[in-house]
C-alpha cells in the first residue's frame, strides 16, 4: 500500500529495470551487504514517505538511480559514489546523519555526501550562476572532485527527464545553469559527449524553435550528407591504401549547439554553414615519419580536391602551446562544398584527445593557473577506471586551496586571498564601503573586521557613518587593494587634519593680534623637532602639541629676531615703524597698484621690513592669510621669498599720481657728535613743503652721533632729493634709508 503511494506503476517498471542495471555496473566494486544495506535504508524511507519529489513531480529515489547509472556507465566511477548519490537526500532532508553513514558504509561514501550536502547548501545562498567565480567555487567547495562529476551527472539526468514538464519556469531555470555552469565544467574535466549533450537539451527549452529547426534541417538531410560523406571519402581511401599509408577515417558532425553558435557569429542561416561535418583522417606512422606522412597525406587530399588557403591551419610545424599537433585545411569537395579535413596520426589524436586543454583552449574556455595538470590527471584516472578504480576513489582537489570564495547576501561571488578579513571583503566591493566598515553577519553571526572568511561564507557588512580608517587596520587586512586605499584614506585624513590644523593656529594669531611669519614659523617647526610641517599640523590636531604653548614660543622667538634686527643697521628702523601701524595704513589705503598683470584694487598692505613708497621698483608676496604684502626689489628679505616661496611671488607696479599720498619713511643718520647737527637736520626737513618729521631718536656713543628718523614722504624722487641735501650737512658722514 505504502510503496504504491510512493512509485506509480510506470515507476515500478523504472526502479527493477535501473536495479539491474547498477547492480551489473557495480557488482564487482560492492562491499558484503551494501545492498542488503541500502535497500533496508530506502524501503523504511518509503514507507515513512519523508523525501520529497522535486519541482518537476520527480521521485527523488527513481531519480538518484538514474544519477547513479550515468555516472557508472557514462563516467567510470563505481561503488562510493554510486552509494553517496543514492544516500545524500536523506542526509539532506535529515533522515540519518553522516556519522552513521560513516559507519555504515565507510569515510569514503560519507566524504561524498558531505560534499553534495554543502553544494546543496551553497545554492541556498541564491548564487549569481552565470560567473567564472561559481564554477572555481564549486571546483574547491566539494573537495573530493567526484562530487563535481556527481552533479554534472545528476543536472544531465535532470535535463533528460524534463522534456513533458509542466513547469516551464523551473524547466528554463535548470537549462540556463546547465548552459552557463554545467557544460563549461563538463568541458573543462573533458567530458565532451556530456557537454555537448547539456549544450543541446538547454538550446531545446530555451530556444525551442531554433533547436527543432536546425534539428530539421539536419535530419531532413542526414540521408544526404551521410553519401556525401561516403562520396567525399572514397577517393582519398583509394589514394591512401595505393601509396601504403596506414589509417582510419573518422566523421563527426557539428552539435545543433554549435551549429546555432556558428549561424549567430556569421549572421547566416543553416545553410550557410559550410562545416556541418568533418572528417578527420588518422595516420598510423612511426614517430620519425609523422610529418612526412602527414604532408604526403595532404598533398593527396589537396591533389583530387581544391583547397581554401585561407583555412589552413599548420599545428604540425608549429604545436600549440598546449602540445596539440594537427593539420587541418578546407577543400571544395563535388557539388561545391567546403569540407574541413583534419590530418593527424596516432599518437597525436590520443594527446588531442586526452590534452583537455587543448580542447578548453581552443574552444575559448580561459585556463586557470595549474588547472591543466590536474584536468589531464583527471581524464587519464577515468578513462582507465575499470583498472584503477582505488586510484579515482582516492583522488582529492587541491587547486584552489589558496583561494576563498565567498557571498553577498544577494548571492554576488567574489573571489579573495585565503586568510582573508572581513575588511578585505569590505573593500573589495568598495572603498566607501570598506572605510565605513565596523564589522559583518558572516552566515547570521556577527563578527569583528579581522574575522577570517572561509570559502562558501554568505557575507552581510556592517557600517557606520562615523567610523574612519586605522592605522592598525594595515595590520590585518591580506590584499592590496585594501592595503592603498587604508593608505590613501589615511593621508587624505591626515591632510584635512593638518589643514584644520593650520586654520586653527592662523585664526589664533588673528585673534592675538600677531603677525604671522612664514619663514619665522617654519624655524620654530625645525626647533621644536618636527621632521614635516604636516607632523607639525598633526600634532595639534590630536592635541599633543598646545597651541597657546606653541603661540607664546613664537611671540618669543619673534621678539629676538627683532632685537637682531635692531643690532643691524639696514633693518633697524623695522622694530621703530611697529608702532605707526595704525596710521601709516590710512596714509596709503587710496593709492592705486597694478597687481600682477592689470588688477587694480586688490588689498594690500606695505612690508614694514623695506618700507615702499611710491615710485620704488616693488613685488606683491601673497602671504599665508591670503593678503598680499608689497616690497621693494631691493628689499634685505627679496632674495629669501623668492628662492623659498616662487609660487607666492607676484608682479606689481605703481600706477595714478602721488600727490596727496605719504609714506612713512625711516631714515638713518650717522656723523660726527655734535649737539648742533639736529637742529641742521630738523631744519632741512621743516624748509621741505612736501616732506613730514614725525620722530627722531638720537644716540651718542664714542663720538660718533646716530639718529633715526621717520618721515612721511610722497614719492622716491622727494626721498631721494631729501637724503642728497642731508648727506651735505657739516658733520654727516652716512645717510642711509631703512
Amino acid at each position: 500500500m505504502e510503496e504504491t503511494v510512493f512509485f506509480t506503476p510506470e515507476e515500478k517498471v523504472q526502479l527493477f529495470s535501473l536495479y539491474k542495471r547498477l547492480l551489473k555496473l557495480s557488482k564487482d566494486t560492492l562491499q558484503k551487504d551494501d545492498c542488503k544495506k541500502l535497500k533496508s535504508h530506502l524501503t523504511k524511507i518509503m514507507k515513512e514517505g519523508n523525501l520529497p519529489r522535486n519541482v518537476f513531480g520527480m521521485n527523488p529515489i527513481i531519480k538518484d538511480m538514474q544519477t547513479s547509472v550515468i555516472v557508472a556507465e557514462e563516467i567510470g566511477m563505481r561503488r562510493a559514489s554510486i552509494l553517496g548519490i543514492m544516500l545524500h537526500e536523506s542526509v539532506k532532508y535529515n533522515l540519518c546523519t553522516i556519522d552513521s553513514i560513516k559507519n555504515e558504509y565507510g569515510e569514503d561514501v560519507a566524504g561524498i555526501i558531505r560534499g553534495l550536502v554543502k553544494i546543496n547548501d551553497l545554492y541556498a545562498k541564491s548564487p549569481t550562476i552565470e560567473s567564472e567565480n561559481f564554477r572555481n567555487l564549486l571546483l574547491s567547495f566539494a573537495e573530493d572532485m567526484r562530487v563535481i562529476l556527481i552533479i554534472i551527472a545528476d543536472r544531465v539526468n535532470l535535463m533528460r527527464q524534463i522534456k513533458n514538464s509542466d513547469n516551464n519556469e523551473a524547466r528554463l531555470m535548470v537549462s540556463n545553469e546547465a548552459a552557463y555552469l554545467y557544460a563549461p565544467l563538463a568541458h573543462k574535466l573533458g567530458l565532451y559527449k556530456l557537454k555537448s549533450e547539456l549544450e543541446d537539451l538547454s538550446l531545446k527549452y530555451t530556444e525551442h524553435d531554433v533547436y527543432y529547426h536546425i534539428k530539421e534541417k539536419l535530419n531532413a538531410t542526414k540521408a544526404t550528407r551521410d553519401k556525401y560523406i561516403q562520396a567525399f571519402i572514397e577517393p582519398i581511401k583509394k589514394k591512401l591504401e595505393e601509396s601504403g599509408l596506414k589509417f582510419h577515417i573518422k566523421g563527426r558532425t557539428k552539435s545543433i549547439h554549435s551549429i546555432y553558435q556558428k549561424m549567430k557569429k556569421q549572421g547566416c542561416p543553416f545553410e550557410g554553414v559550410y562545416d556541418l561535418f568533418a572528417i578527420r583522417i588518422i595516420l598510423d606512422s612511426d614517430f620519425d615519419k609523422e610529418k612526412q606522412e602527414c604532408w604526403q597525406t595532404y598533398s593527396l587530399v589537396t591533389d583530387m580536391y581544391l583547397p581554401n588557403p585561407k583555412r589552413l591551419r599548420d599545428w604540425l610545424s608549429v604545436p600549440k602551446s598546449n602540445g596539440y599537433e594537427s593539420l587541418h585545411i578546407t577543400v571544395m569537395g563535388p557539388e561545391g562544398k567546403w569540407v574541413e579535413v583534419q590530418i593527424r596520426t596516432e599518437r597525436m589524436d590520443e594527446i588531442a584527445e586526452k590534452g583537455l586543454a587543448a580542447h578548453w583552449r581552443y574552444k575559448g574556455i580561459k585556463s586557470e593557473t595549474g588547472l591543466d595538470d590536474w584536468l589531464n590527471s583527471i581524464r587519464d584516472t577515468l578513462e582507465n577506471a575499470d583498472s584503477d578504480i582505488e586510484v579515482m576513489d582516492q583522488f582529492k582537489l587541491e587547486l584552489y586551496k589558496d583561494e576563498v570564495f565567498v557571498f553577498t547576501p544577494k548571492g554576488d561571488l567574489y573571489r579573495l586571498p585565503q586568510n582573508a578579513t572581513i575588511l578585505d571583503f569590505a573593500f573589495s566591493i568598495h572603498t566607501n564601503l570598506g572605510s565605513k566598515c565596523i564589522g559583518a553577519k558572516v552566515n547570521g553571526k556577527n563578527v569583528p573586521l579581522r574575522h577570517i572568511l572561509n570559502s562558501g561564507d554568505q557575507v552581510e557588512i556592517m557600517t557606520s557613518g562615523t567610523q574612519v580608517p586605522k592605522q592598525d587596520w594595515l595590520n590585518f587586512v591580506t590584499t592590496s587593494k585594501a592595503k592603498s586605499k587604508i593608505r590613501q584614506a589615511l593621508k587624505e585624513m591626515a591632510a584635512r587634519q593638518s589643514q584644520f590644523a593650520r586654520e586653527t593656529l592662523e585664526r589664533k594669531f588673528k585673534n592675538k593680534k600677531i603677525e604671522y611669519d612664514e619663514a619665522l614659523m617654519m624655524k620654530l617647526i625645525k626647533k621644536l623637532g618636527f621632521k614635516t610641517v604636516t607632523d607639525f599640523y598633526k600634532s595639534i590636531a590630536d592635541e599633543s602639541s598646545d597651541i597657546n604653548a606653541i603661540i607664546d614660543k613664537y611671540q618669543e622667538m619673534q621678539k629676538r629676531e627683532t632685537e637682531q634686527r635692531e643690532d643691524v643697521i639696514y633693518r633697524s628702523a623695522e622694530g621703530y615703524n611697529l608702532q605707526q601701524n595704525a596710521d601709516a595704513k590710512s596714509y596709503f589705503k587710496d593709492d592705486v597698484l597694478v597687481i600682477d598683470q592689470n588688477l587694480k584694487g586688490i588689498d594690500f598692505n606695505l612690508a614694514k621690513c623695506c618700507n615702499p613708497i611710491y615710485g620704488d621698483e616693488v613685488f606683491g608676496f601673497v602671504t599665508i592669510s591670503g593678503g598680499i604684502k608689497i616690497h621693494r626689489c631691493d628689499c634685505p628679505n627679496s632674495h629669501q621669498m623668492k628662492s623659498k616661496f616662487p609660487y607666492r611671488i607676484v608682479r606689481a607696479r605703481w600706477a595714478g599720481k602721488s600727490a596727496g599720498k605719504q609714506y612713512p619713511i625711516t631714515i638713518k643718520i650717522i656723523g660726527h657728535d655734535d649737539i648742533g647737527i639736529v637742529t641742521n637736520i630738523t631744519s632741512i626737513i621743516n624748509k621741505e613743503s612736501n616732506i613730514l618729521l614725525r620722530s627722531i631718536s638720537v644716540d651718542s656713543h664714542d663720538g660718533l652721533f646716530s639718529g633715526m628718523l621717520t618721515v612721511m614722504v610722497d614719492d622716491n624722487s622727494k626721498l631721494e632729493a631729501l637724503i642728497k641735501k642731508l648727506r651735505t650737512i657739516k658733520g654727516v658722514k652716512q645717510v642711509n634709508r631703512g
